[in-house]
């Protein structure tokens, strides 16, 4: 099946006048998570993951993925296609190798000229942008998209209104000497306006694009069929509503002498060659961004509370799979199933924030294994269980990893699950000072495990949103960010380990950094008990067995209102 997507492909190869065609995961709005309609990724390789690029020459295809994604995508492509790592192998690297001049064909609202530049540019290698996406043109019987309203939220739930926003952003403008912000993250449209949407399956993300000049003047660029005259009531005059069709006729009618601040992130190539036909512009990280990642004290309160509620549901499903393991069979299917019907019982939840983890075995060993009727085991008494789940509810987004066991393991898997968590509590405990970076805080978190040799495939944390995406920087606690880390951020504490075909451990809460006494420090919204079996206690020193009992007796304290006698009895059987 995949392979002839691919023969299809290059059938069109001759009619493009190219020798190649790239395709990457993302939509033309850049979010991590795409509808059915528009997964071109997958539908032609047939990896389900959530970030990669498909290279297709006349003669071989390749799949470049990251290291949480080598063994799945192994698992789930079809013949046709050599799956790389692209951390170790760059597309750029394998079009070096054709001696000849090529000419590799794009869809220009789908790659920025970062991504360009950085993965793919080659001397050898011209690249074209076609109007016509050729993945679209022969995806036979291809989904439609389903049309969404957007809505408001409002000030009660996000403790600022839009006008303070538009004015934060214009005076920005202003002391840049700029005329026009294009906002083209969705993300950042939602916080500037409050609102949100029903855009993905996984996140409340508006898809939509906007102008926003130094005058107040606000073009939302926006399929006009997910918005109403309620939505446009709560808006001023200066809001005008263009369909994405017209923005290059929008843009024709603006005076040539407007300047414009494009985002170098999110700004595709399609736009930037729109703005540079006629406008001088500057190209940097849109403000909004940073402006986003610092939550308000509503912000973070709800938040607060929507992690209550996620660690009661969390709670109560890991004391009824540890007593219901050996009484019948728990596939991860059903365990991940279970999981969501304890959130549902609380109103407040609305969905997922993204697709749960649920890897038991060798399966918890694949970083962002997807459980499905293929791969779907029967959870083992002696396996290590791998558990990563998430919320999205009103207001706030959870994200937490439990690694569970049900049985005496291994002195070898204790000492490994006790330096992953050594990690983890080395990053929550980390003194942050004015000027911290997350580079510099993820040396801590490995370095437990690489005193032994051992290490993890993937950044130690990212940024969260606030009722928006549970992937959302730019924050993070990763080798390579060097953003420094403010009042108010939202990051997750998620270090791991994980050997193949094997077993996966991974211990992750989200924090938020918070000032006491003038100080910086990370403070824990996540409430769950961290598994007591696994723990090898010789191995942690005072200081860490203290933050473990402490957070431990936070947890009882929170939670134990909610649960039933025999829950709370467990939760207290296992404070450290």
């Amino acid at each position: 099946m995949k392979k002839n997507n691919v023969i299809s492909l290059r059938k069109e190869f001759r009619k493009n006048f190219i020798d190649g065609y790239i395709v990457p995961k993302n939509d033309e709005f850049f979010g991590e998570y795409v509808n059915p309609c528009d997964e071109r990724l997958k539908y032609l390789t047939g990896f389900s993951g959530s970030a990669g690029h498909a290279l297709v020459l006349k003669k071989k295809a390749f799949l470049f993925v990251d290291g949480r994604y080598t063994l799945q995508a192994q698992k789930e492509i079809k013949s046709g296609f050599k799956v790389i790592e692209i951390h170790k192998i760059k597309p750029a690297e394998i079009l070096k190798k054709n001696k000849k001049k090529m000419v590799i064909g794009f869809d220009p609202k789908l790659y920025t000229e970062n991504n360009l530049i950085n993965l793919f540019l080659t001397k050898n290698t011209k690249f074209i942008p076609l109007k016509i996406n050729l993945i679209d043109k022969i995806w036979i019987n291809k989904p439609k998209p389903k049309i969404k309203k957007f809505f408001v939220l409002k000030k009660q739930y996000v403790g600022k209104d839009y006008r303070y926003k538009i004015n934060k952003i214009c005076r920005i403008l202003k002391k840049e000497k700029l005329k026009n912000l294009l906002i083209t993250a969705p993300e950042n449209i939602a916080w500037l306006l409050n609102i949100r949407g029903n855009d993905s399956f996984f996140s409340p993300i508006p898809n939509c694009n906007a102008i926003i000049n130094s005058k107040k003047k606000i073009t939302v660029i926006v399929d006009k069929k997910k918005i109403n005259k309620k939505f446009k009531s709560q808006f001023g005059k200066n809001f005008q509503y263009i369909d994405p069709s017209n923005i290059a006729e929008h843009l024709n009618n603006l005076n040539s002498n407007e300047n414009f601040l494009i985002d170098k992130i999110t700004c595709s190539v399609f736009y930037k060659t729109l703005i540079a036909s006629k406008f001088k512009y500057f190209e940097k990280i849109d403000p909004i961004f940073f402006l986003k990642s610092k939550k308000n004290k509503v912000e973070i309160n709800n938040t607060i509370n929507s992690h209550i509620l996620d660690g009661i549901a969390l709670t109560k499903f890991i004391f009824w799979i540890k007593n219901n393991i050996r009484k019948f069979k728990i596939t991860e299917l059903s365990a991940q199933n279970k999981l969501e019907q304890f959130r549902k019982k609380n109103r407040n939840y609305l969905y997922p924030s993204f697709n749960t983890i649920s890897g038991s075995g060798p399966n918890g060993a694949i970083v962002h294994y997807r459980a499905n009727n293929k791969t779907n085991r029967v959870i083992g008494i002696k396996d290590v269980y791998l558990c990563d789940s998430g919320g999205q509810y009103r207001y706030g987004t959870t994200d937490v990893t439990r690694t569970i066991c049900f049985y005496k393991q291994t002195p070898r898997i204790k000492n490994i699950f006790t330096k992953v968590l050594k990690g983890h509590i080395g990053v929550a405990t980390y003194r942050l000072k004015k000027n911290t970076t997350g580079d510099q805080i993820d040396f801590v978190a490995r370095s437990a495990l690489k005193s032994s040799g051992l290490d993890y495939a993937h950044g130690t944390g990212h940024g969260v949103g606030y009722f928006l995406n549970v992937h959302e920087g730019p924050q993070a606690i990763s080798k390579k960010n060097n953003v420094i880390l403010k009042e108010g951020m939202i990051l997750s504490n998620e270090p791991g380990y994980y050997e193949s075909n094997k077993f996966g451990i991974r211990i992750e809460n989200l924090v938020y950094i918070k000032k006491s006494n003038n100080k910086l420090k990370f403070e824990n919204l996540t409430l769950a008990p961290i598994e007591k079996d696994l723990i090898n206690s010789n191995l942690l020193n005072q200081k860490e067995k203290e933050y473990l009992n402490e957070y431990n007796k936070k947890i009882y304290i929170i939670l134990s209102p909610y649960l039933s006698n025999n829950e709370k009895n467990w939760l207290r059987s296992i404070i450290y």
